[in-house]
């Protein structure tokens, strides 16, 4: 059965695409079929995508698709797509859209992933997008919200990075994103290897 995961979050620069995109090539590289949908107008990744595919050559059919979407069309093409038999349907939501499409997004998603990093900005961020989508686990009794800590000082141990997120209503990943440009520098096409266990931590809350 097709697993739906959602990158959601009040505002943009909290890590979303780049964390959708190093799921979707890790996801790829172990194997799973997926499709990605962007929802962001500006379509940042299928530009990137276009980009890389004519440096390196790379084919169509040796990559997953990454389809440009919007936040009142996104639930549509998941249905479709969901008809097609993909492992995976990775959402990239915009950082700037309604309570209406987080609610609906979330209701129609398996998981829902929330980045933050420890700044009090984007943990104020994050308090909020979580409270706005609590009311979709009233329509979606499975659905599980995660919050993946994004953007962390490397010397920073998980124990301290779970007590600073420990009043979020969420559960929180027992890893973390450093702070390094290797994340910040991603590919559509490449995984990158660091971000293995990031996914595997994911992929345990998909059974």
């Amino acid at each position: 059965m097709t697993k739906i995961i959602s990158f959601i979050s009040r505002k943009g620069g909290t890590g979303k695409t780049t964390s959708a995109i190093h799921l979707a090539t890790m996801l790829q590289s172990l194997g799973h079929s997926l499709v990605m949908l962007e929802t962001d107008n500006n379509y940042t990744l299928n530009t990137l995508r276009k980009m890389e595919m004519y440096k390196t050559g790379a084919k169509e059919n040796a990559v997953f698709n990454i389809i440009a979407s919007a936040d009142e069309n996104v639930i549509e093409d998941i249905d479709k797509l969901k008809k097609e038999g993909f492992d995976f349907i990775l959402v990239d939501s915009a950082g700037k859209t309604t309570d209406e499409h987080i609610k609906k997004l979330s209701i129609a998603s398996d998981l829902v992933i929330v980045p933050t990093s420890l700044t009090p900005n984007d943990l104020l961020v994050t308090y909020q997008t979580i409270e706005d989508i609590k009311p979709a686990k009233e329509h979606n009794s499975t659905l599980k919200l995660l919050v993946l800590p994004n953007r962390v000082h490397t010397a920073t141990k998980i124990d301290t990075v779970k007590e600073a997120l420990s009043e979020l209503d969420a559960i929180i990943l027992d890893v973390k994103i450093p702070a390094k440009n290797l994340y910040a520098n991603f590919s559509t096409i490449l995984p990158e290897k660091e971000f293995l266990p990031v996914a595997k931590a994911i992929l345990s809350h998909t059974k």
